[in-house]
């Protein structure tokens, strides 16, 4: 508005020819020069109205403005009052940053504010911008566009209904719906910044990053494209619809290089599967649910990953003989060791005087004391070892054993060598050389010559294996570890999962519950296949706990290795290998406990029907004790026994909050049918039961229905019907 009052009047500089309408006042000029403050106008020809401070102007207009504007078109009206000009047809408005194109231009040149409405470009370098309205402010080099927005840069291609863009600084503002298309990503956003230049960008409404198959949302996004990184805050979903994969969180981390996602705060991952539980009569997805204070995924190359195979047992008549197998070699072993021990004795046994010397004449016992002085201060050779009569096991070889056909091949040249002075120090070298070659031919044996054969060469040109170039998913999770499906919960310190082989990997202090079971080991696997969980497996202390009504009695079992098969969702066997030991509790006909059981043996087998334990089978050199309930033994708990229920997630709820709080087990017992034992012990084994009702989550209804971990249901068992058998 101050420019609007300090009113100047416009002044034709010079022209080629000028004439003047003295009734009107109307001036005609040819090649005109027009100036008004700062600016200076030119065309091929003019009318110039005087009186009201006015002119029109044709062909090749030209508008100057500090030396840092210039205007050109093919018309223009020109208002010296307003200090407003009219331009038409082939506009094009240049500054040192930019160049503006349209067909209609209105520009202020008291506030340097041009504005077009029929359609217009803006060029800034590598940068195109074209809109159906467009507003330039020369002086902050400022850009507002409205409707039909499409910005090009060499990395994407902007749509927007509004924006605005800074020539100098190269940022774009977004005021409405916008997407961000890349070269094979888009992102959706409806409030937010993006710098043409850098790459940087913040968005900070309803937005939406996607990239083939994966999508990001999140409340804000912060985007750093020159070095790939991307970081979002609050409310994240990120979703891979390839391998159905769902992370969430409150913090999250993006790397562009290598595909990998961070997320932190309430970090919490959902994967698809095709089992599935029955809510309100319908059947519904069972998803896992994974939480921890970490997590991070990215696609990997397949080949760079140690995938594990699905567990294989072994049949029960194998059981036991890995150990036997290995306990005949170690004494095998111990044998061999002995021999080359008694050959190396043999090689350094020393030589002395036969004591029957003793029963000769003087003289005679006097030359036998002198040849056995002579023999002690030049001792001969030492007999070496006759190779086709003393055998060496190169299996079985010991470090001693290669010391005496050492030592004696080392004191047999040595004595050579001390008798022939002319032996030079390359013969002598050579020498040590042959030794160390007997050496490995005593280890590894003699490799033979085959005539006419060469080594072969490699080949230069690597064949291509196009399982090289696969890429999978993997996850990683850090730091209170926790997962929740209906048929198994789980708790660890760390996690590992990949898709090339459907197996989730649980380090340090892993607790997985299952069927109503707490099982620990220093390694728990948890396998897929076809997307439906086909089996876990304990490894290394691998300790099963179960207990009824009264906490004090736990049913245990502990081995090597616990492995367990499931089927259509539900386990159908469980094997325990490896020392397997057991306690369990049984009960009268009254539901009274009665015994504790205690058994030994190669292996425990475990067989489930419709959610419950049906048998259990003890396998190879099975041995038990009882123990009447009023003479227990001071203990009663095997060693390594953990028992965490209040660990144990009972719903999604609890991945996403974190560590769940205590649980208090219920009291309600329920009599199931009897179970068949088949063991050596006549007097019945209490087995393990599983819980019977799973944690199930009615999305409908936005609640779930908890499990009670630490109780289980008695089992009635009917040791006077039951089959007594032991396999060995």
């Amino acid at each position: 508005m101050l420019f609007a009052q300090q009113r100047t009047k416009i002044e034709l500089v010079s022209s080629d020819r000028l004439t003047v309408d003295t009734k009107t006042n109307v001036n005609y000029v040819i090649n005109p020069v027009f100036r008004q403050d700062n600016a200076t106008l030119r065309s091929d020809s003019a009318v110039f109205y005087k009186d009201r401070n006015y002119f029109e102007a044709f062909k090749n207009v030209h508008i100057n403005q500090g030396d840092t504007v210039n205007i050109y078109s093919d018309f223009l009206n020109y208002d010296g009052n307003a200090k407003k000009a009219h331009l038409s047809s082939n506009v094009k408005m240049i500054d040192p940053t930019s160049t503006l194109t349209t067909n209609i231009l209105d520009y202020n040149m008291a506030t340097r504010i041009g504005e077009y409405s029929t359609g217009g470009k803006i060029v800034n370098k590598d940068v195109v911008l074209t809109s159906k309205r467009g507003w330039y402010f020369a002086s902050s080099k400022d850009a507002f566009f409205r409707y039909n927005v499409v910005v090009v840069t060499p990395q994407s291609t902007i749509k927007s209904d509004t924006l605005r863009y800074n020539t100098l600084t190269n940022w774009t503002y977004f005021y409405g719906p916008t997407n961000i298309k890349g070269k094979d990503d888009n992102l959706y956003t409806e409030d937010g910044a993006y710098n043409t230049k850098s790459e940087n960008a913040y968005f900070g409404k309803k937005n939406l990053y996607t990239q083939n198959t994966k999508s990001l949302k999140g409340d804000s996004l912060y985007y750093y494209g020159k070095i790939g990184y991307g970081k979002a805050v609050k409310n994240i979903v990120f979703i891979d619809t390839s391998d159905r994969t769902l992370l969430r969180g409150q913090l999250g981390e993006y790397y562009k290089a290598d595909e990998r996602a961070v997320v932190t705060k309430n970090a919490y991952f959902g994967m698809g599967t095709k089992d599935s539980i029955t809510v309100n009569n319908k059947k519904i997805p069972d998803t896992l649910w994974l939480g921890a204070d970490t997590l991070e995924t990215q696609k990997v190359l397949q080949h760079t990953l140690k995938l594990l195979n699905k567990p294989i047992i072994q049949k029960d008549n194998e059981v036991g003989a890995e150990d036997e197998k290995a306990k005949q070699e170690k004494e095998k072993e111990k044998v061999e060791a002995r021999k080359a021990a008694a050959a190396t004795e043999a090689v350094k046994k020393p030589i002395v005087a036969n004591p029957d010397t003793k029963k000769l004449s003087k003289k005679e016992r006097k030359l036998a004391e002198q040849k056995a002085k002579d023999l002690k201060n030049n001792p001969p050779p030492p007999k070496l070892l006759d190779s086709t009569k003393v055998k060496i096991s190169t299996d079985s070889l010991k470090a001693d054993s290669i010391k005496a056909v050492a030592l004696a091949s080392v004191q047999n040249k040595t004595i050579v060598l001390s008798k022939k002075d002319s032996v030079k120090t390359d013969k002598k070298i050579a020498a040590k050389s042959d030794d160390k070659k007997a050496i490995s031919t005593a280890v590894n044996g003699v490799k033979p010559k085959i005539a006419g054969t060469n080594p072969l060469k490699k080949d230069s040109v690597a064949v291509f294996n196009p399982a090289d170039t696969v890429r999978t998913r993997v996850i990683k999770a850090f730091h209170n570890v926790r997962v929740f499906k209906s048929n198994m919960q789980a708790k660890a310190d760390s996690l590992f999962y990949t898709a090339a082989d459907s197996t989730l990997r649980w380090y340090k202090n892993p607790i997985l519950w299952s069927e109503g079971t707490q099982q620990t080991g220093d390694t728990i696997h948890v396998f897929f296949k076809n997307d439906k969980i086909h089996s876990f497996q304990v490894l290394q202390n691998g300790f099963l706990v179960n207990v009824e009504t009264d906490s004090t009695k736990f049913n245990q079992v502990k081995g090597k290795k616990i492995t367990g098969f499931f089927k259509d969702g539900e386990m159908r066997n469980m094997y325990v290998d490896g020392n397997a030991e057991s306690i369990y509790y049984s009960k009268d006909d009254k539901g009274k406990y009665d015994n504790m059981n205690q058994s030994v043996s190669s292996r425990i087998k475990f067989l489930f029907k419709d959610k419950e334990l049906t048998d259990i089978l003890y396998i190879k050199e099975a041995e038990g004790a009882t123990n009447p309930i009023n003479k227990l033994p001071k203990e009663t708990l095997l060693t390594g026994f953990i028992w965490k229920p209040e660990l144990r997630p009972v719903s999604k709820a609890d991945i996403i909050k974190g560590k769940p709080a205590a649980k208090v087990a219920s009291k309600t017992t329920t009599t199931k049918s009897a179970v068949k034992v088949i063991g050596r012990d006549p007097s019945g084994i209490k087995p393990i039961l599983p819980a019977k009702k799973p944690v199930v989550e009615d999305p409908s209804k936005g609640r779930t229905t908890p499990i009670k971990p630490a109780v289980v249901s008695p089992v009635k068992v009917d040791t006077t019907k039951t089959k007594i058998q032991s396999v060995n």
